[in-house]
């Protein structure tokens, strides 16, 4: 099988195409056909070195979509289809940036659906990650949302979601040519981040903020959120770390500070939520926000271009694209 393999830390030129033995399914384990896989973010923090217990050489991908090749699951049917995210996927073992993929069998998330796989690779963990932090902010229609990182393909996708269920959108970007794409998805006020204090809608804050910058922006988004209001931390676009953070300096009292992590959605805790997600894209209420699509050899390239910042949405590789197609 084709698969491409991060050699060693670095950037985007050690990632290498090879032809590497299809893995043989053990007891535990299911033998996945790569039919889609969304690429993110923290594939290329892996790539960099930034996960300190990932081994090299490794192939990366923490997500997929595909059918079962061959399964230990007397449960799983040749030929179904399955999605499958996180779970040391890409980094403890070989991941989705390959034709075949060897899924522990816990992991997988059978999936109903008519939706072509480009469109159903750009869902697992980016909708998955939108829906539990909507979930977990507790939000509900009629209400106000700020999304922070609002190009982001989480962002994209919260926005789509929240529009979806009679909810105002409000989210930020530091490139004001991306406010189209982020008006396509359902944001109605586009907010420029300069860095400076933000210029918001609403008088009195946003009721809710998803604030996928991270680090660098929690603190400030305590501070604008109404008083009473949540803030839910679900991605790390300025890093992982919060330093000299103050709880009871920057908390506000009655405002509440939550997060999301995209493990916790993993194989049957997300199964029902992804279908949910399925379903929604597949009735209209929402579309996938896709940037590009990719084959196994514009991997390299696809890495360059999310780091530079130039996606609005998500870069989805189909492993059976014949490059130039």
């Amino acid at each position: 099988m084709l698969a491409v393999v991060c050699v060693r830390a670095g950037g985007p030129e050690v990632l290498e195409i090879r032809e590497l033995p299809v893995p043989e399914v053990r007891a535990g384990w299911t033998l996945v056909r790569v039919m889609g896989a969304g690429l993110n973010r923290a594939e290329i923090r892996t790539r960099q070195g930034f996960s300190p217990n990932v081994r090299f050489p490794r192939v990366l991908g923490i997500e997929c979509v595909g059918v079962v090749a061959a399964t230990s699951d007397p449960a799983l049917a040749e030929g179904a289809t399955v999605a499958a995210l996180m779970g040391e996927m890409g980094r403890a073992f070989d991941g989705s940036y390959a034709e075949f993929v060897l899924l522990p069998n816990e992991l997988l998330m059978p999936v109903v659906t008519r939706l072509p796989w480009v469109e159903l690779a750009a869902l697992p963990e980016t909708y998955l990650t939108a829906q539990g932090a909507l979930d977990a902010l507790g939000i509900r229609a009629g209400e106000r949302l700020l999304i922070r990182g609002g190009t982001s393909s989480v962002g994209l996708a919260a926005a789509s979601i929240a529009r979806g269920g009679g909810i105002e959108v409000a989210a930020t970007t530091r490139r004001a040519g991306k406010g189209s794409a982020m008006e396509a998805a359902g944001v109605a006020h586009v907010v420029l981040d300069e860095g400076g204090p933000l210029r918001l809608p609403w008088d009195d804050g946003p009721t809710h903020v998803l604030d996928l910058v991270g680090a660098r922006t929690v603190a400030d988004s305590l501070r604008i959120v109404r008083r009473g209001g949540t803030v839910c931390v679900a991605g790390s676009l300025s890093g992982w770390l919060l330093r000299d953070f103050e709880p009871i300096a920057m908390i506000p009292s009655g405002t509440r500070l939550t997060a999301f992590h995209s493990d916790d959605a993993k194989g049957r805790a997300g199964a029902g939520v992804l279908q949910r997600v399925v379903d929604g894209v597949e009735n209209g209420r929402y579309r996938p926000n896709i940037d590009s699509v990719v084959a196994l050899d514009g991997l390299a390239a696809a890495h360059r271009h999310m780091e530079a910042d130039r996606a609005a949405g998500k870069v989805v590789l189909l492993p059976g694209l014949v490059s130039g197609a």
